[in-house]
């Protein structure tokens, strides 16, 4: 199947605004967006990690250096670029940073993801947004069952509360500027579990530290070894937003909402069950169980309810957790002991496994 006619086509030849593309999932959604055939622009602070997966891709896009709250530089890339759909991914990104640097989180999660919607508004060209927020959104009442997009925004730690301070500030506009039938704009929110994948090297982030750590034949300190989470690799939560990209780009009003995009209920795994399986595929990944020096409240559960996006969007994983950690761990075994990287071998893999399973963003 030619790759383009992903999505229904939707992204050949489409233009494409990208926040946050120096990060992780940004540099990622970039990758595959390029693949799917899409004009695209990033608009990001530089890589604050080396070395740092935009960097190795050397994907042929325009990149544009800069931050979300300086709302002139962000108006001139809108006014040049006349994107028709943005996904905004810039963000900080860390909890425990967050405890240190609460007005910069609060700043740029949400101060920044308003910046982004007022330019929006101002530019003809923008159909659809799709902000991605956290499932760290929910108020986390370390229940068994998973969280329903219905269910109240909340957060302990200054990052999960300004991720829900950008949900509420989502609702808001989609009720206030863009709900008429006249408006140009669809916006839909979508929020993801713990993402993993080859090419993040973020700190206080569990995998990173195993395989820095790996690499150079040490021993990483793992806190909280019996806190679970939803693991999932991060082409999963990228193929339920360009779904909802796609929707939206086609005007499909029923799906600006919010989403939650998470990992089967066999992919929440402790953090001491998800290092000893990263181990067997790398016997290098050795780890210590050390304790928080400060004390930093962190979730010890948390789970994503996907209901309503396995039914309405028709999106499901592709990958299960032992694929999911595979892909991860060999993506840098094969980086740090061979130079290499597979991203782009990933997505390949990944869009054949997803074709093979008759996902409906292939049909």
């Amino acid at each position: 199947m030619e790759v383009s006619k992903l999505f229904g086509g939707t992204y050949k030849g489409r233009r494409c605004l990208v926040t946050g593309d120096s990060g992780f999932k940004g540099s990622w959604l970039v990758a595959w967006l390029t693949q799917l055939g899409a004009d695209v622009k990033g608009y990001a602070l530089p890589p604050n990690t080396e070395p740092n997966h935009r960097t190795l891709l050397q994907t042929d896009y325009g990149s544009i250096e800069g931050n979300i709250l300086n709302l002139d530089a962000l108006k001139a890339v809108f006014e040049e670029f006349q994107p028709e759909i943005v996904f905004h991914l810039a963000a900080q990104s860390l909890v425990r940073y967050s405890y240190d640097n609460p007005i910069e989180t609060y700043q740029t999660n949400v101060i920044g993801t308003l910046n982004i919607f007022e330019v929006s508004l101002q530019t003809k060209s923008v159909k659809a947004i799709v902000n991605v927020t956290s499932d760290k959104c929910y108020e986390n009442k370390e229940w068994i069952w998973g969280y329903r997009e219905n269910d109240p925004m909340g957060g302990h730690d200054p990052y999960s509360s300004s991720k829900g301070c950008a949900e509420l500030l989502t609702q808001s506009y989609r009720k206030s500027f863009f709900n008429g039938t006249s408006q140009h704009i669809l916006l839909a929110s979508a929020r993801a579990g713990n993402v993993i994948g080859g090419g993040d090297w973020s700190q206080d982030r569990l995998i990173p530290d195993l395989v820095k750590a790996a690499a150079i034949q040490e021993e990483t300190e793992i806190r909280n070894p019996l806190a679970t989470r939803p693991w999932q690799h991060v082409l999963d939560p990228l193929s339920g937003y360009l779904m909802l990209g796609w929707k939206l780009l086609n005007g499909e009003r029923a799906f600006a909402d919010g989403w939650n995009f998470g990992p089967d209920l066999s992919s929440n795994l402790s953090v001491r069950e998800i290092s000893d399986e990263a181990k067997s595929f790398w016997s290098k990944i050795n780890y210590v169980v050390s304790t928080d020096k400060k004390n930093h409240h962190e979730a010890n559960l948390l789970m994503l309810d996907c209901s309503k996006s396995n039914k309405l969007l028709k999106w499901t994983p592709v990958w299960d957790r032992s694929e999911t950690i595979k892909k991860t761990i060999v993506w840098y075994k094969d980086y740090y002991e061979n130079g290499v990287v597979n991203t782009q071998q990933d997505i390949s893999h990944y869009v054949q496994d997803a074709i093979r399973k008759k996902k409906a963003w292939t049909l």
